[in-house]
Order: structure tokens, then C-alpha cells, then sequence
């Protein structure tokens, strides 16, 4: 497996790097075919679909993000990420007409977000959960010939960092943004 893919940790599986597809569960418990590059669930409208676009775009040969599955009430995870898909983030890190309840990318700078809607054709099937079906549609995308989007695009780099507290040294995460080579220190 490529190094640089799927930095950002999170609940999926990875199947095959040259995968072209990627599949989002929203409350489901479908196994996708083991052809896709990864899978996962996406609960939460913030974080949850930063990591998806963050390993996404890492991996450039994903062309295809599938999101299937039940909507999460309250959350609406699946329908604030075609909302990012679609309309981006506005100068607050909001999504763009996104129904969930905190929709905010934090993590991220409009160049990832970009990234994400060029090299990404985002198909919603949002409310089916049928296995049959399912694996129709998505093996239909997985046999589309599509090229590579080019280099991994590294939005977030998680490192360890020694954080002094009460006279103990503690682990602590510091996320690291990753922009065209350039780095730029999170909270800081």
C-alpha cells in the first residue's frame, strides 16, 4: 500500500490501492466488493466527512465516491457531504446549504475542498441499503476505465507531538496541513 494514502485515520477498510471507487455507509452494514479502493461508515458532518475527503484525495486513483445507505437523523452526514461535493464551503468553513446540524470544515482549506470536487464524481444513493442493488451500481463504476487524478494530495498529516503538563510528558496529536508543500501548524 502506498505510504502516502490514508493518513488520516478513521473507521474503514482498505481494499485495493488502484481501486477506483471509494463507498460511504450511512447505517448500513453492506461489505462492498473487495475492487474498491476503501470503505467505510461516515457518522458525524464535520470531521467524519473531513477524513473522507482528506483520504480521498490522497489517493488519486479514486474517481467514484459512492455514499449509500439511511440517512443519520440529526447528523444528515450523507447530504452535508454531496452539499460539500457540490457547493464547496462558504468564508466561515460552513458547507454551502448543508442540512446537518454542525456542517463546518475546520481541518481543511478550500484547495482540499476543491480537490475533492474535481478529482471526485460524487454518486448519491443516499436510502438504498439493498446489497443486490448495491453491488449493481457500484460494480458498474468499478469497471469504468478512469486514469489516475495525478499526485496524492496530502491535506492532513497527523504527528505525535511531547507536550509538557504538571511536570509529565504527554502524547499529544497536533494536526498539520499539508497544502502544495507548504505546512502549516494548527492552533498556532
Amino acid at each position: 500500500m502506498n505510504k502516502d494514502y490514508y493518513l488520516w485515520g478513521g473507521e474503514f477498510t482498505i481494499c485495493s490501492e488502484k481501486g477506483n471507487v471509494a463507498v460511504v455507509l450511512l447505517n448500513t452494514n453492506y461489505k462492498p466488493d473487495k475492487k474498491v479502493a476503501i470503505y467505510g461508515p461516515l457518522k458525524t458532518e464535520n470531521i467524519g466527512i473531513e477524513k473522507i475527503v482528506a483520504n480521498t484525495i490522497s489517493n488519486p486513483n479514486i474517481r467514484f465516491l459512492i455514499v449509500c445507505g439511511d440517512e443519520i437523523r440529526g447528523h444528515r452526514s450523507g447530504k452535508s457531504l454531496v452539499a460539500l461535493h457540490k457547493n464547496g464551503i462558504d468564508n466561515n468553513n460552513k458547507i454551502i446549504n448543508a442540512p446537518g446540524a454542525i456542517p463546518y470544515i475546520e481541518n481543511l482549506d478550500t484547495n482540499a475542498v476543491k480537490r475533492f470536487q474535481k478529482q471526485i464524481n460524487l454518486i448519491d444513493l443516499i436510502g438504498i441499503s439493498d446489497s443486490n442493488e448495491l453491488d449493481k451500481k457500484i460494480e458498474k463504476y468499478i469497471m469504468k476505465k478512469t486514469s489516475s487524478y495525478g499526485k496524492a494530495y496530502i491535506a492532513i498529516r497527523i504527528e505525535a507531538e511531547k507536550i509538557k503538563i504538571d511536570d509529565k510528558r504527554a502524547l499529544h496529536s497536533k494536526i498539520m496541513m499539508n497544502h502544495l508543500g507548504k505546512i502549516k501548524k494548527r492552533g498556532k
